[in-house]
């Protein structure tokens, strides 16, 4: 829920008592200084009522005299609300699930040439790969992005899970299903697409593209225009670029953790972070219209 700015006052105003009001009833707020005055700020969809409550009760409620019922302690919801609360992250880790199941994680070529970015026959011990342009004439467009369904082990599918798991769920909570989908997709086609001009023609697969597009995007989005949803703990960004840093250097390949798609890491974080940057541009301009309504 976007904030908006529901009072603007002189600093000399005492602000403290309408504030610890606001706290008692448990109401979202904050307050920050802004060109010599101090701005309250609610969530838009109670800021009629917030704005009603202040020249009711500029001073607050310092005699307790308003009976204030006590809310119930939130509790976090179970797995299943949560599945339903994210219901496009969940399709995405099922369908990732389900073309684990069918690809033996890799092992299985019959299947998994469905799924690769360029379609390919094994011929004894070597593997032949069809052109792309061959394959988009003939309708597979789907390849474009269907490799970042394709995991190569247990461990590659769980951590990328869970890391989608994270990530999805908070942009699907601020922005919706159907523009999680639409951000899956892009970062999808871009990483996949940049591994393929840097590599050629080779297999590779996994979410990890798609989820540097999706951390470049909170992280952006959240640097121009703060919302709770995508307040990540600065750890979690330092150790993800951390890592991305050490897969350029080769260093993880070389203790032996394979090879790695950073061509892919380094595509879906760009644009993550251009998505990022054009969504957060937009929606600090519908917020300062808003505030000057």
């Amino acid at each position: 829920m976007s904030a908006v700015a529901v009072l603007r006052l002189p600093l000399a105003v005492d602000l403290s008592g309408f504030v610890k009001l606001l706290q008692r009833m448990q109401v979202p707020h904050r307050v920050s200084e802004e060109q010599g005055e101090q701005v309250l700020w609610v969530p838009a969809n109670i800021s009629e009522d917030v704005r009603a409550l202040y020249e009711r009760f500029p001073a607050g409620d310092p005699d307790h005299q308003l009976d204030i019922p006590v809310a119930k302690t939130r509790t976090r919801p179970g797995f299943v609300e949560q599945l339903r609360l994210a219901k496009a992250t969940a399709l995405v880790l099922l369908l990732s699930l389900i073309v684990g199941a069918v690809t033996l994680l890799g092992e299985n070529l019959d299947t998994m040439h469905w799924f690769t970015f360029l379609d390919f026959r094994v011929v004894g011990e070597y593997i032949h790969f069809t052109p792309l342009a061959d394959s988009l004439a003939a309708g597979q467009w789907w390849r474009l992005v269907t490799p970042m369904l394709i995991h190569f082990g247990f461990l590659h599918l769980a951590m990328n899970g869970m890391w989608y798991w994270e990530l999805g769920r908070r942009i699907e909570s601020r922005q919706g299903g159907i523009n999680l989908i639409g951000l899956t997709l892009l970062f999808a086609l871009v990483s996949n697409y940049a591994q393929f001009i840097f590599s050629g023609p080779t297999l590779f697969g996994g979410l990890s593209g798609v989820l540097y597009g999706l951390l470049g995007h909170c992280w952006i989005f959240q640097t121009l225009s703060p919302n709770r949803a995508y307040r990540l703990p600065r750890g979690v960004l330092v150790m993800m670029l951390i890592w991305l840093l050490l897969c350029l250097s080769g260093l993880v390949s070389m203790i032996g953790f394979g090879e790695i798609a950073n061509a892919a890491h380094v595509g879906g974080l760009l644009v993550g972070c251009l998505t990022g940057l054009l969504g957060g541009l937009y929606n600090r301009r519908k917020l300062a219209v808003q505030n000057r309504m």
